[in-house]
């Protein structure tokens, strides 16, 4: 359920912010318009936010900014400790998307960035069903990930990477659970909700569901 990659995780912290800058040229295209795409997530988001996949705190400090009560879910001990070091007081959690705590404070909106594609998809729905429950009517999923159109384009993102010598890209493509529009569509709609996909760039959409 995601955990696999915790080790990952924790040994990527200390570089991450380095890396969603630019810094890292093989992952330069996926965090194409980084600080835009976090804006957009939190310009969606509304209420009282519980956002998973928190990392090292750069889409919960936008969402602070705009004023927003936000509950963080992480599983990776490192990127805890410095999402923690950025913003001391803020409410953050060992968890995950299938495992988190229970809040007594009703949940406006479910955002994260860069994290889903940790679950299968079988997990992905798995998710999504328990935020059918924990959502009431009209209030959003909001996610940026690395999704793909069909499984053609993203063979096609891989053989690029290869050709480029991106190794590490070209393995995290094809190991990690990236997946297609038309599934995760099917997903939302059998939970009863509306969903919409916004391109962000070659990798990265924004997927905003409601409930209906």
């Amino acid at each position: 359920m995601g955990r696999e990659f915790d080790e990952l995780f924790d040994e990527w912290a200390v570089s991450y912010d380095d890396t969603v800058i630019g810094n890292d040229i093989e992952y330069r295209e996926v965090f194409l318009h980084y600080e835009h795409i976090l804006n957009q997530v939190a310009n969606k988001a509304s209420g009282t936010v519980l956002e998973f996949g928190v990392g090292t705190g750069n889409l919960t400090k936008v969402l602070l900014k705009k004023g927003l009560h936000v509950i963080g879910i992480e599983p990776s001990k490192e990127m805890r400790a410095i999402a923690k070091q950025k913003m001391p007081h803020l409410e953050l959690y060992d968890g995950d998307f299938l495992s988190f705590p229970t809040f007594a404070t009703p949940i406006s909106t479910i955002v994260s960035t860069y994290a889903f594609h940790h679950l299968t998809d079988n997990e992905k729905e798995e998710a999504i069903k328990n935020f059918e429950n924990l959502l009431e009517r009209n209030r959003k999923i909001i996610f940026a990930d690395t999704i793909f159109e069909s499984i053609e384009v993203k063979k096609n993102r891989i053989e690029e990477a290869k050709l480029n010598g991106f190794s590490r890209l070209q393995k995290d493509l094809e190991t990690e659970y990236y997946t297609t529009i038309p599934v995760l569509r099917k997903i939302f709609e059998r939970h009863r909700f509306h969903v919409r996909f916004t391109q962000m760039n070659q990798f990265v959409w924004i997927i905003e569901a409601e409930k209906q």
